[in-house]
């Protein structure tokens, strides 16, 4: 193996190594925009169902005002 021989063997696996870095900084990005996305639903959902447990215990709340007992125990017979 020559000098020459050597110095392209050394380019072309440089070379390699930035093709690969390339690829994995662009995956990279993409992973890191998909994880934002889902942060940001998991913010609305939270919300969400903090609206929702918010509506049914006003419901909760409404029902034993209305009867004096809450909906949601079992009957006698069980």
């Amino acid at each position: 193996m020559t000098e020459r021989d050597g110095s392209i063997e050394v380019f072309s696996r440089i070379t390699a190594l930035e093709e690969k870095f390339s690829f994995q900084e662009d995956t990279l990005q993409q992973l890191n925009d998909v994880v934002a996305v889902q942060g940001r639903q998991i913010m609305e959902l939270a919300a969400q169902l903090k609206s929702c447990k918010e509506q049914l215990e006003g419901l909760r709340e409404r029902d034993r005002v209305g009867n004096g007992e809450p909906v949601d125990e079992r009957p006698p017979h069980y």
